[in-house]
């Protein structure tokens, strides 16, 4: 079960970075957080790759005190709360995934949203704080999978910082590979933008029969492989 929600928690980190209002600015935006354009990428690709790596390094901080936050406050409760919570988390995953499937829209999480963050003498210290304000809801149309994780961290309490780290990890992981290789990562993003949108959906259907799962309690079965069995045995 352990293994399924680190899993869906970092497939949920690669589902923000494919969001659309996010992923055709990324090359850019990294470039000129390092000062430079797309065009000079090839000729200061250490600066942008270390920018891109205190961005990862901004908003990853935020997710880990969210999740030492959450699993603080939700371990010690009762056991009859945390299977409402889990019904609740349930029901909430099975929203978000609802919503990156395209069967339902929230206007929210459609448009761009951004915190202005002042910039510092240090680049590094200004990509920094720009990842925390990223965290933070820079751009809440990353909001669907992160609130999928979030749902799944209150519902598993014991799990929530290890989920939001993985979720970071998911995440940053992309931002560092497109800050490497940011002039060829701007033309594959282009190229291959309508190929994307897929991704979320199976991600949105995922995370809808994985709501389900949570919210009729049975999620353990599935990660025990309890179904495996019983065809087996069925079967003899």
């Amino acid at each position: 079960m352990e293994g399924i929600s680190i899993a869906i928690a970092f497939g949920a980190g690669l589902v923000s970075f494919l969001a659309p209002c996010v992923l055709p600015i990324i090359p850019g935006f990294l470039a000129y957080l390092a000062g430079a354009s797309l065009s000079e990428s090839q000729s200061k690709r250490k600066e942008i790759f270390l920018n891109s790596l205190f961005f990862v390094l901004g908003f990853s901080v935020i997710f880990a005190v969210l999740g030492v936050l959450l699993n603080t406050l939700l371990e010690s409760i009762a056991y009859d709360v945390q299977i409402w919570l889990s019904r609740v988390g349930g029901a909430i995953i099975i929203f978000f995934g609802l919503y990156l499937t395209g069967l339902i829209h929230i206007h929210f999480f459609e448009r761009e949203h951004k915190f202005k963050v002042g910039t510092f003498k240090s680049r590094y210290l200004t990509s920094f704080a720009f990842g925390a304000a990223f965290a933070a809801g820079w751009t809440p149309c990353v909001g669907a999978a992160l609130g999928a994780i979030l749902g799944l961290a209150a519902s598993q309490p014991g799990l929530a910082f290890t989920l939001l780290l993985t979720y970071a990890l998911g995440l940053g992981v992309p931002f560092l590979i497109v800050g490497l290789f940011a002039s060829q990562a701007s033309n594959f993003i282009n190229r291959y933008a309508n190929v994307f949108k897929y991704i979320n959906i199976i991600f949105g259907i995922i995370l809808i029969g994985l709501g389900i799962l949570m919210f009729t309690q049975t999620l353990s079965r599935i990660a025990n492989f309890e179904f495996l069995n019983r065809f087996l045995l069925q079967s003899r």
